[in-house]
């Protein structure tokens, strides 16, 4: 009989099969606090359960881990990056970042990338597989046990696309959600644009901020950067955006990655001001990353750029550039220690 992964058992899943095994259904609260308050990982170690229940939760259950393969830490603000090393030896990416609000912490949704965005470290060193709940949620565990730091706000933007992996990251936010000092409109979403899950994920209203790495006005100059959207067009992916504001009343958060020479001109700010002009929305900008072997370099018009949309009636900012000195955008560490 194959192992239960424990930890990405909702609270009412652990309950249930504790019944099955003959339990109350109090000792799922039992376990559950080891596991999502303690962070233990060793049944024997569970004081109050019965050597009965540890020998059965042993025979059941296993309990995932994550161990730090690197850890690189900023001399400028204090950004960590991990390089944690999953139980099966494939490596992921989290990035732990401190603001005046709180630590927000970026994390991993999958093993490698699919959608072969060309500015994107974390697509360039392949897609292996989708991560469980209990591998992402181990992210925030293992970086809190790591840092000493209460993370209050996560990211799912590091590698991977979180809707390319969808049953396991709504597990996730499930599981967020049934913490006491979570809220999920703490979690913000990014996605490249999987229009069809865009639309299942509205319907859910969990409460999440939804980002849209966008990075194009139109569809000519979207395409030859973000495969994507050869299968779903700009005008399908607004569509699913005005409907995911209808649906939910959180605002939209558009990524918008400069690259020089490519899109960071006058006529692209005006197309963008154009396409988003009437949503209530925000646009995020962001100096793209030179990566090794990439074919893009970090604009040099990013101010200029955020005046001509702040002038245009956009709502936009410059994201905080964070871990500069350590590579902090995710795909660089993995893809170097690979």
């Amino acid at each position: 009989m194959e192992k239960i992964d424990i930890l990405s058992l909702t609270y009412d899943e652990l309950q249930t099969s504790l019944v099955n095994i003959g339990e109350q259904k109090f000792r799922a609260r039992q376990i559950y606090d080891w596991l999502h308050e303690k962070k233990l990982q060793e049944f024997s170690k569970m004081s109050n359960l019965s050597a009965q229940l540890k020998s059965k939760s042993e025979e059941k259950f296993w309990i995932n881990s994550i161990k730090i393969q690197k850890r690189l830490v900023s001399d400028l603000d204090n950004t960590v990056k991990y390089l944690y090393r999953l139980s099966d030896g494939e490596q992921v990416e989290t990035v732990l970042m401190e603001y005046k609000h709180g630590n927000s912490i970026c994390i991993s949704t999958q093993v490698g990338c699919k959608m072969g965005c060309k500015f994107c470290a974390s697509t360039k060193a392949g897609y292996v597989r989708n991560l469980l709940p209990s591998e992402m949620l181990l992210q925030i565990y293992e970086s809190e046990r790591d840092s000493g730091r209460k993370i209050n706000h996560v990211v799912l933007m590091g590698i991977g696309e979180p809707l390319d992996n969808f049953d396991n990251v709504i597990k996730f936010l499930r599981l967020l959600e049934e913490k006491p000092d979570m809220s999920l409109r703490h979690i913000s979403l990014s996605t490249c644009g999987l229009v069809d899950r865009i639309y299942e994920l509205a319907e859910l209203k969990l409460g999440i901020t939804l980002s849209v790495s966008l990075h194009a006005p139109t569809d000519e100059l979207r395409s030859s950067v973000m495969p994507i959207n050869n299968r779903y067009n700009i005008s399908e992916l607004m569509k699913a955006c005005r409907y995911y504001f209808d649906t939910t009343g959180r605002r939209i958060s558009y990524e918008f990655a400069l690259i020089d020479g490519v899109n960071d001109n006058k006529e692209t700010a005006e197309s963008l001001i154009k396409l988003l002009k009437g949503q209530n929305c925000h646009v995020n900008l962001i100096p793209v990353n030179d990566i090794k072997d990439g074919v893009f370099s970090r604009s040099k018009s990013v101010e200029s750029f955020k005046n001509m949309l702040c002038s245009g009636g956009l709502n936009a900012t410059v994201r905080r550039t964070l871990g500069a000195d350590i590579s902090a955008a995710c795909g660089q560490l993995r893809r170097d220690n690979q």
